[in-house]
């Protein structure tokens, strides 16, 4: 199990997750990801919502027959957003990048992962391995669904600057093709974010 004081990419989380709940939870599931809801499975799927947050997009998603599991690291987070969802079919873990030890010992095998707000949390060498395993994970013609935050850093928190092209460049060596790529406006109004938008598919 991940302890949240001993993971950077997780600072300033366990501290102010009430109030990131009611943050996340102000913006809708589809308003998010209006730019990506095409890549999402129409059909009932595996999917895994690594760095869940509050469960919003994990619960929209199982209300749509999909089977989520929502990888979740800060205990806070973690136990406001099962009480939240409660009556969404979710299996929560206690796992985090880059290792998902606890995920990928489960040897199963996702058509969608959701990275919502998480990759910049990782450094460089952390975004490497991280990406090895996020594409042994998926599924045959599976597809990685990503958003990148950039922008000024709230203070107390962990991120890196990280650019698209980086990270299509990085999926590219370990199997993964961009199959969507777009910029857009921070969906909750704050002066200075904004975010790209990737979708990248397994080829083998």
């Amino acid at each position: 199990m991940s302890d949240p004081l001993t993971l950077p990419s997780n600072a300033g989380y366990a501290e102010a997750a009430d109030a990131l709940l009611e943050q996340y939870e102000s913006v809708d599931f589809t308003e998010v990801h209006r730019d990506v809801l095409h890549l999402f499975p129409t059909e009932p799927s595996v999917i895994a919502d690594i760095g869940a947050g509050s469960g919003r997009d994990a619960a929209a998603l199982a209300a749509r027959g999909h089977r989520v599991t929502a990888v979740e690291p800060t205990a806070e987070l973690r136990r406001l957003g099962q009480r939240r969802h409660a009556e969404r079919d979710i299996e929560w873990l206690d796992d985090a990048l880059p290792e998902l030890a606890v995920l990928r010992a489960r040897e199963r095998h996702f058509d969608l992962v959701l990275l919502t707000a998480v990759w910049m949390h990782l450094d460089h060498a952390e975004r490497e391995s991280a990406m090895e395993r996020i594409a042994g994970l998926l599924a045959s013609g599976g597809r990685l669904v990503l958003s990148l935050r950039h922008g000024p850093v709230p203070a107390g928190r962990r991120m890196f600057p990280v650019s698209a092209r980086e990270t299509i460049e990085l999926a590219g060596r370990h199997g993964l093709r961009p199959v969507h790529h777009s910029e857009r406006e921070d969906p909750l109004g704050r002066g200075g974010v904004r975010w790209s938008y990737l979708g990248l598919r397994r080829t083998t």
